[in-house]
């Protein structure tokens, strides 16, 4: 016997809910505040969308604090746009493979603040 597969809960836009969590990440927070908005079942989208908006403001908020940093500031700037391509990517593979992959402390206040939409 085989045990049962479960995959993530169905999502009320008609699409694939694993396409639509890989779509949260896609667009940034313009695409993560789109399916927060229209998403009214899958806690699954909820989740990918909120973590999608939250790390893509921190990423933001770090980049114009590194920016006022002279030169070291610009340096690390410079790291951190590969570093934060590979996260996006290895986000937007995570959730087309159906896994609710949190981040540490943002995954989990994300979680938190998707079970309120």
């Amino acid at each position: 016997m085989q045990a049962p597969l479960f995959g993530p809960d169905p999502s009320s836009t008609g699409i694939d809910p694993k396409i639509v969590g890989l779509l949260c990440y896609l667009g940034s927070f313009v695409t993560g505040i789109l399916f927060l908005v229209l998403e009214k079942r899958s806690n699954f989208v909820k989740f990918h969308a909120m973590q999608s908006i939250l790390v893509s403001v921190v990423l933001v908020v770090i980049n114009i604090v590194l920016g006022f940093i002279p030169f070291i500031g610009w340096l690390l700037g410079i790291l951190l746009a590969p570093l934060s391509f590979i996260l996006w990517v290895a986000l937007m593979l995570l959730a087309l493979q159906g896994k609710r992959f949190k981040l540490p402390v943002i995954g989990d206040y994300a979680e938190q603040q998707a079970s309120k939409f």
